[in-house]
């Protein structure tokens, strides 16, 4: 789809350094595959670790959280991180890496998604997960 763009801005609260998604490849209803490009000069890799970086597995995680909040891409719902499970990191990523967010809603209760989600570089698994997701109207956050 696009890069960085007004739709996801308008959707995720995040903003630089925190937001873990770059742009959108594709969308359905039940599924969304976006991508983060991972740079030398983002700030975790001063520490993490200076002579040897790699991307903190928990900003993969929370990549893979923004991804799913943007599943509904109404800009009057606010995605809310509830909880992750069976969460599995298994492939280091480092600067230069183009990291994909695939993430498939596995069952929906009221405002709340469950979503199988999958962190891949070069078609390499990474991370994996299964997420829970909240989405609240902007205005019950006031």
């Amino acid at each position: 789809m696009a890069e960085i763009n007004d739709e996801i801005m308008k959707i995720l609260p995040h903003r630089y350094p925190f937001i873990m998604v770059d742009g959108i490849i594709s969308k359905s209803e039940k599924k969304i595959i976006a991508f983060k490009n991972v740079s030398h000069n983002e700030p975790q890799f001063q520490g993490h670790f200076p002579n040897n970086p790699i991307m903190p597995g928990v900003l993969i995680l929370e990549g893979m959280a923004q991804t799913a909040g943007l599943i509904g891409l109404d800009p009057k719902k606010v995605p809310l991180f509830l909880g992750a499970d069976k969460v599995r990191f298994r492939k280091v990523v480092r600067p230069g890496d183009k990291l994909i967010y695939e993430i498939e809603i596995v069952s929906e209760r009221f405002s709340v998604i469950n979503v199988k989600a999958v962190a891949k570089v070069n078609d390499e698994v990474c991370a994996s997960a299964t997420l829970l997701l909240g989405m609240k109207d902007e205005n019950e956050l006031l």
